[in-house]
């Protein structure tokens, strides 16, 4: 272990490691039932839902494990949420405008994100995609880190709760609830869905503040044994409050992995006859749009947390980012043959690195748990989405100490990290608002006189994002 992974040199152990991996794939182990479930319209139990199950243990597997082996950092990855969205909504439109049924679609959808896989893979062994990182002006790179928390702390008070109200939309807690206590109209609508938002809300706080004390006592596995804390006490919630069975799950459970399933609906079952029936072109500027996102959201999930563990040499750059990005794309090209959307780096790797996970060793034993989830998916599905945003929310809350290192009174700091701010969470995407951020330094740059001190390629990345804000999103 210390010969793969350096760990005396990163001042770590290996139990430390361990704790970190399974923290961080505990915070993101609901990529495992949610990934197939949006890629399937939640079509539980289905033939193509069990293939896109296998499909995104396997990818989350082969891109973590490469990136522990190849660039010796805690960071993991699995199907990127926002862009497994979007990949069904495409696969939903080729199979409309084919007149093909879904799965044909999905099969469709496949051959792009194999494209966007070797073109990431080509352009980062060429070096173009860590170009493309020093071109981010340091002031955003610094600005990401916070940015990131905030997203983290509106998923674990928002989408990652569990609850739906009753129109079916995930409610937010800082809406729902604290606004259900004053206005009654809030309550009457979530209707019998208001006892289980005031357990979720109870469990995400107690779990909080769990994490916090822990934390300030120093103990180690602060994040994951207040994880397991809340969980204990949202499942006696449910059995005495709700009288519901909190392990109704594993009753009916299947242990063995439906590999049946993805070997006949998925694996390398790319349809190009469909891609002639939408237009090549259409196709092109799906593959750039694909592109895109997932570039931007790796690139600042890798320089956000890296910021945070301390992982940047003293011009900001992570070192391995090579290897990192090399196997963000080969986790996407795996992703791909067997069934599933593009696989990125996930910012619930920060629980991790705030565990203390300092080495490759963090992502292995992630890479491994997500194998081993092919067998022990039921157990997975009874962790409570609540438990797991109290941790989300303490991350992002540490995430935004990296404010401090913002020079506030540089206007081309300033602007770009408060558009991150408000951008990455309300949007929900990290590409988006590094994006908005790049767009806002360049203009402040040409306006302020310092035109020639901004490199070319950030004139060229400003221009992407504009062409795809105002341009590709009409297509």
């Amino acid at each position: 272990m210390e010969k793969l992974f350096k760990l005396k040199e990163n001042g770590t152990t290996v139990r430390t490691e361990v704790v970190a991996g399974l923290t961080t794939f505990m915070t993101m182990a609901y990529i495992i039932a949610l990934n197939p479930g949006l890629l399937t319209n939640f079509d539980v139990g289905s033939s193509l839902w069990n293939a896109v199950f296998v499909a995104t243990c396997l990818a989350s597997f082969v891109g973590t494990a490469c990136l522990a082996f190849m660039a010796n950092k805690p960071f993991a990855m699995a199907p990127g949420m926002g862009l497994n969205s979007f990949f069904a909504s495409v696969a939903a439109s080729m199979a409309g405008i084919a007149g093909v049924s879904y799965l044909q679609g999905f099969q469709a959808a496949l051959v792009i994100i194999l494209v966007e896989g070797i073109v990431f893979l080509l352009l980062s062994i060429l070096n173009i995609r860590e170009k493309i990182v020093t071109a981010i002006p340091i002031g955003i790179r610094i600005g990401v880190a916070p940015a990131i928390g905030l997203m983290l702390m509106n998923i674990g008070l928002g989408s990652n709760a569990g609850v739906s109200n009753a129109e079916g939309t995930p409610f937010y807690a800082m809406r729902d609830f604290f606004g259900a206590l004053t206005a009654a109209s809030i309550k009457e609508q979530l209707g019998d869905a208001w006892q289980t938002m005031v357990l979720t809300v109870a469990t995400m706080l107690i779990g909080l503040f769990i994490i916090i004390a822990l934390a300030h006592k120093k103990v180690k596995g602060a994040v994951l044994f207040g994880m397991l804390i809340a969980s204990g006490l949202n499942w006696a919630g449910q059995a005495i409050f709700l009288k519901t069975n909190p392990f109704a799950k594993l009753e009916d459970a299947s242990w063995i992995p439906p590999m049946g399933d993805m070997f006949q609906n998925t694996f390398f079952k790319f349809n190009i006859s469909v891609l002639a029936e939408i237009g090549w072109v259409t196709v092109i500027t799906i593959v750039i749009t694909f592109c895109i996102i997932d570039m931007f959201d790796t690139i600042g999930t890798l320089i956000g947390t890296a910021h945070r563990a301390g992982m940047v040499d003293k011009d900001g750059n992570m070192p391995q980012m090579k290897e990192a990005l090399i196997s963000d794309a080969l986790g996407t090209v795996v992703g791909s043959a067997t069934g599933t959307s593009t696989v990125t780096t996930f910012i619930e790797s920060a629980a991790g690195v705030e565990e203390g996970g300092r080495t490759g060793l963090t992502a292995l034993t992630t890479a491994v748990l997500f194998l081993l989830a092919l067998f022990l998916s039921p157990v997975a599905a009874i962790i409570p989405p609540a438990a797991t945003s109290a941790a989300l929310i303490y991350v992002g809350i540490l995430m935004l100490s990296g404010l401090k290192k913002v020079d506030f009174d540089d206007i081309t700091q300033t602007v770009p990290v408060a558009l991150m701010l408000l951008s990455m969470p309300v949007s929900g995407s990290i590409g988006h608002g590094i994006g908005l951020g790049l767009i806002a330094y360049t203009v402040i740059m040409l306006f302020t006189g310092k035109a020639k001190k901004v490199p070319v390629l950030t004139y060229i990345l400003s221009l992407i994002f504009l062409v795809k804000f105002f341009v590709a999103a009409r297509i």
